[in-house]
């Protein structure tokens, strides 16, 4: 078996494991550590010219974003804060397919910046329960 594959296949077997013993409050951190993840790699492979991957990563991490807003409760009447959250996560997926269009790291870099200021606020509320 090729090494690589099977390091693929581990880490795959290793976050199902994690996730399926996840708190909801984790698996929230899982994606947002994922869409992070799939920036970043985006990045790299914008920076190597590698158009494939580049595209790849940017959908995984548009999909990523876009089951964060899936999540949000909008039903009823949301919360001024729940609507400016489904505003957030709508202009990142905006901005990441506008960084694929352009090839731009530095939207790449936005849209990091925006997903880790997320991520720390819902990290420290972590530590609140």
């Amino acid at each position: 078996m090729n090494p690589m594959l099977a390091l693929r296949q581990y880490q795959k077997i290793g976050a199902q494991a994690q996730a399926s013993e996840a708190s909801p409050h984790r698996l929230v951190q899982m994606l947002m550590e994922g869409g992070l993840d799939r920036i970043a790699q985006a990045k790299g492979a914008m920076a190597r010219n590698d158009f494939a991957n580049k595209g790849v990563f940017i959908s995984k991490a548009i999909g990523i974003v876009g089951g964060l807003r899936e999540g949000l409760n909008l039903e009823g009447t949301p919360s001024e804060s729940l609507v400016r959250q489904d505003s957030l996560y709508h202009y990142m997926m905006a901005r990441l397919a506008e960084a694929s269009a352009r090839n731009d790291q530095k939207i790449l870099d936005e849209v990091s910046g925006l997903l880790i200021t997320v991520k720390e606020g819902w990290d420290a509320i972590g530590t609140l329960q």
